[in-house]
C-alpha cells in the first residue's frame, strides 16, 4: 500500500475510525474511571460496556449486512447482554464477553471440519447484495476445486485467527488491570480482525491472479495442441 492509498484511506475512513475508537476505548475507560470508586469494579465495568453495546447495535441496524464481521458483532451483542446477568467478578464478566470470539472461532473451524466452510455462505450473501449477476457467477463457480480450496483456507485462517485472539485476550484479562485491558483488549481485537481482513483481500487477489494465469496457460496449451494437429494434418 503506497502513500497515496494510505492518505486516501485516512481521508475517507479516518474520522469514522477515530469515532469508533472513542466509543469503544476512550468512553468505556472514562466511564469506568469515574464510576469505579463509588460503584465498585463490577458495576463500573457494566456501565462502561453500554457505549460499545449501543454502538454495535446501531452499526448493525444501519448496515444490515450479513458477513463475518456483522455475525461477530451480533453474537457479541447477544453474549454481552447475557453476560450482564451472569454475576461473578469483573474478570468473569470480561471473560464472558470474550466468549463470543471463541464461539465464532469454533463455528469457523467446525464448519471446515465437516466440509461446509462458513466463509462460503457469508461470501454468497455478500455477492447477493452486489447484484444478481455477481451471485449467479459466484454460484456457477461454487463447485470449482480452486474456489473450494480458497474458501476452505479462508475459513481455517479466520477460525485460527479468532482462536488466537481469544487465547491472547484471556491471558491479558488475568495479567492486566481492568483499566489496562479496557485499552489493550479492543486494540487486540482491531489488530486481529483488521489483519485477517487485509490477509483475506490479499489472498483473494492472489488466488484470482493464479486462476487467471492457469486459465491463460490452459488456453495457450490448447491452442498450441490444435495448431500442432492442424500442421500434422497438412503434412
Amino acid at each position: 500500500m503506497n502513500r497515496t492509498r494510505i492518505s486516501d484511506w485516512i481521508r475517507r475512513r479516518g474520522p469514522a475510525f477515530a469515532l469508533d475508537c472513542a466509543v469503544n476505548i476512550a468512553a468505556p475507560l472514562a466511564i469506568y474511571h469515574q464510576t469505579q470508586g463509588p460503584w465498585g469494579e463490577l458495576h463500573a465495568l457494566l456501565v462502561s460496556s453500554i457505549p460499545p453495546l449501543l454502538w454495535g447495535i446501531g452499526s448493525f441496524l444501519r448496515s444490515r449486512r450479513v458477513d463475518a464481521l456483522s455475525v461477530l458483532a451480533v453474537a457479541g451483542i447477544a453474549l454481552s447482554t447475557l453476560a450482564y446477568f451472569g454475576g461473578g467478578s469483573a474478570q468473569m464478566l470480561q471473560l464472558r464477553e470474550k466468549l463470543v470470539t471463541l464461539v465464532i472461532a469454533l463455528a469457523f473451524l467446525g464448519s471446515a471440519a465437516i466440509g461446509k466452510p462458513l466463509i462460503y455462505p457469508l461470501a454468497r450473501a455478500t455477492m447477493a447484495r452486489q447484484s444478481e449477476q455477481a451471485l449467479a457467477e459466484f454460484d456457477a463457480k461454487g463447485n470449482d476445486a480452486p474456489v473450494r480450496h480458497t474458501v476452505m483456507v479462508m475459513t481455517l485462517v479466520w477460525g485460527i485467527g479468532l482462536l488466537a485472539d481469544f487465547a491472547v485476550s484471556v491471558a491479558l484479562i488475568y495479567l492486566l488491570t481492568i483499566e489496562q485491558y479496557l485499552v489493550v483488549g479492543p486494540i487486540i481485537g482491531y489488530v486481529a480482525v483488521g489483519g485477517m481482513m487485509l490477509w483475506t483481500i490479499l489472498y483473494r487477489r492472489y488466488r484470482t491472479q493464479h486462476a487467471d494465469a492457469v486459465r491463460v496457460a490452459t488456453v495457450a496449451s490448447t491452442t498450441k495442441d490444435g495448431d500442432d494437429c492442424h500442421q500434422k494434418a497438412l503434412t
